[in-house]
């Protein structure tokens, strides 16, 4: 499911401007951006094209990112960029922005002296000193396409100097660098990709252009006048564009971009107040919560390709994940809404671009949509992500044009992967095979799917011999909730409809997935009506739907509770701990904790009035995974026994479930009677 590469063009221009006050220009809300410095360590240089060890700057949608050198890089500029849309992404720079000034008077270099390198939220920053002179240097984005470095030199003396900034390619790529006229060009091999960098300063200045090996240096021709106490700010434009026969980017106003993105970011700080848990410093729910906001933020990718809206892919730090999945979307959008709505609705419809004529929602999809995947799709949480941007936004509009592709999609489960038409659905695939199976579960390897046979429905549609217990928790509630949105759109009829199918669903569901004897619910065989007998995670999902009797949801949470299943050191793991099959280092589905599952768990203990023990495990949740509360990045999964990160860092999903669980969330009036 990989993509090849497709026509790239980075442009790169530089805009000088003069003038100002001779004091810094900070943010519209210093105190808001500096309050988060360095939440997640954004230092790095790459040692190889494909070096992901390190975290990654993107913003607003970009395919192009860079980090803060590494501590004891005495030079200026960024490493980068990591272009994100070349093959499954690979560095293409390994300098960006490097300054160098030189003394008209002695002919001297000016060496500058690093003070200090942070990044905040929306922008790295470093800071230099040299004789009579202080530079900083704030890398941030305009948007999508371009990436701006706005360098302040502020002289205390006046003074004249030679100024010109450098770059360095990666090694792979100097066979590529050529002088054109006045720029600096780079093509890339096997493909129409270019990359030109351009001096540009007010009024009609000449250039100088050298390149020697990786490197290129574009310089003034001219001196540079700096007045005593007065800023002189030069902004380094760095634009990718993906497809030059598609794309035609907007050129950027360097003069306004910095002040647009400070207020873009204030607003989405603004949300952070509302972090809190009980018993839990507020300090500490308000870093986790912007560390979460980065981590999504950061993987934000704008349309490019066949990619035809913006959305979230699941990590930048793993090659496997340049495109965007289905149910990761549904709970993306759900977080997004609090604090970046109108990507959460892009998100959405991202993924509503691909639907079939017959309902169904790919499971992943690219770039290339010839990689995208139909074997399977995903567990159906869109209706719930729907409503989610609905409380945060009064957006009526937006769930009418949502209304008839959910209800298809929807419709679809029961059409395609009821194989014994007893109104409980299946985990299937479209082309028969086990794996496509597992996957469309999400749970790709779960002890629970180790004995299963696939059962054919028709053309393309191939069921599972086994009825899940939280596929049918999640359809269930799908129906409540297509009943909240019938409603609110005016279509009585829709509402009373879907209210009956739930109430029909909530029967079956109590009686043939809950085991008395154990007191938890399984999934169950078809034909024999058999419980798979797996403590997983799927067993409290019908808790977070409201699917349970209160009789059943006291007895799943005494499973829950105990701590010889899930009430581990990092708790709600989704295979319980003395489990024969339990291995959560290396075991991915197999007793991890994965934070979605952990969320819906801590939900299920709210929704039946187990107030004091979800917020006991909401903190274990955030104080146990090693690192959170510092600098680690939010991983894949987490090892229940020691709190250890475990597969992809800078995991969407993980800052999702964290974002929520840090909300206080209004309870959906859940219908809990028997």
């Amino acid at each position: 499911m990989r993509q090849p590469v497709k026509l790239l063009i980075i442009a790169a221009t530089i805009a000088v401007s003069l003038g100002g006050v001779g004091a810094w220009a900070e943010p519209v809300n210093h105190q808001a951006a500096t309050s988060y410095l360095d939440v997640l360590d954004l230092h790095g240089a790459p040692q190889t094209p494909t070096d992901r060890s390190f975290n990654i700057f993107f913003d607003a949608g970009s395919w192009h990112g860079y980090s803060l050198p590494v501590a004891g890089d005495l030079a200026t500029g960024f490493s980068g960029p990591f272009v994100h849309s070349l093959g499954d992404g690979q560095w293409v720079g390994a300098r960006f922005a490097q300054l160098a000034l030189r003394d008209t008077t002695n002919k001297q270099r000016i060496t500058l002296s690093p003070i200090d390198s942070h990044a905040a939220p929306g922008y790295l920053v470093r800071q230099f000193f040299g004789p009579n002179l202080t530079v900083r240097q704030t890398l941030f984005f305009a948007d999508s396409w371009h990436a701006l470095v706005r360098i302040e030199l502020n002289a205390t003396t006046s003074q004249d100097v030679d100024l010109s900034v450098a770059g360095r390619v990666m090694p792979q790529q100097q066979a590529g660098l050529v002088k054109d006229g006045d720029t600096v060009a780079q093509t890339f091999a096997n493909s129409n990709s270019k990359l030109t960098t351009r001096l540009h300063a007010d009024g009609t200045p000449i250039y100088r252009v050298t390149l020697s090996g990786a490197d290129y240096r574009i310089a003034l021709d001219q001196p540079l006048h700096l007045k005593p106490d007065q800023t002189a700010t030069i902004f380094v434009e760095q634009t990718l564009v993906y497809d030059v026969h598609a794309d035609k980017p907007t050129p950027v106003d360097v003069a306004t971009a910095w002040t647009q993105n400070r207020a873009r970011w204030d607003n989405y700080l603004k949300f952070v107040i509302s972090s809190r848990l009980a018993g839990l410093p507020d300090e500490v729910a308000r870093r986790v919560s912007v560390k979460a906001m980065l981590t999504l933020l950061g993987n934000w990718r704008a349309a490019r390709g066949d990619l035809h809206h913006d959305g979230v892919i699941p990590s930048y730090s793993n090659p496997d994940f340049n495109g965007f999945w289905a149910w990761d979307s549904w709970k993306h959008a759900a977080a997004l809404a609090q604090f970046a709505p109108e990507l959460a609705r892009y998100q959405m419809r991202a993924m509503f671009d691909y639907q079939a004529a017959d309902g169904m929602v790919p499971d992943c999809i690219y770039l290339d949509k010839a990689g995208n995947n139909w074997r399977d799709t995903k567990p159906p949480l869109a209706v719930w992500a729907a409503l989610e941007i609905y409380r945060a936004t009064g957006d009526k509009a937006f769930l009418a044009e949502m209304y008839d592709k959910l209800v298809r999609y929807h419709r679809w489960w029961f059409t395609t992967r009821d194989h014994d038409h007893d109104g409980m659905a299946e985990y299937g695939s479209t082309d028969g095979t086990k794996v496509a199976a597992k996957w469309e579960s999400g749970m790709d390897n779960g002890v629970r799917f180790d004995a299963i046979t696939m059962l054919k429905n028709g053309n393309n549609a191939w069921s599972m011999d086994q009825a899940s217990a939280d596929l049918n928790a999640y359809l269930y509630k799908e129906k409540l909730d297509l009943a909240q949105v019938a409603a609110i759109l005016g279509k009585t009829q829709d509402h009373a409809q879907w209210l009956k199918e739930a109430a029909t669903m909530k029967t079956v569901v109590q009686i043939h997935m809950f085991d008395k004897t154990r007191g938890y619910f399984f999934d169950t065989k078809l034909g024999s009506g058999d419980p798979v007998r797996v403590y997983g995670s799927e067993g409290w999902t019908p808790l977070w739907a409201g699917v349970a009797s209160p009789d059943q949801a006291k007895s799943v949470i005494r499973v829950m509770l105990d701590p010889s299943k899930f009430a581990t050191f990092m708790p709600l793991p989704t295979l319980a701990a003395d489990d024969p099959h339990f291995s959560p280092i290396k075991g991915y589905w197999r007793g991890p904790v994965w934070l979605d599952q952990a969320y819906f768990g801590v939900e299920a203990l709210r929704n039946y009035g187990y107030a004091q023990q979800a917020d006991e495990m909401a903190r274990r949740l955030v104080l146990n995974a090693k690192g959170l509360t510092k600098q680690a990045p939010m991983y894949e999964n987490y090892d229940p026994l020691t709190g250890q990160g475990y597969q992809s860092p800078n995991f969407s999903w993980a800052a999702a479930s964290y974002l929520l669980l840090l909300q206080k969330r209004e309870r959906n009036g859940l219908d809990l009677t028997p």
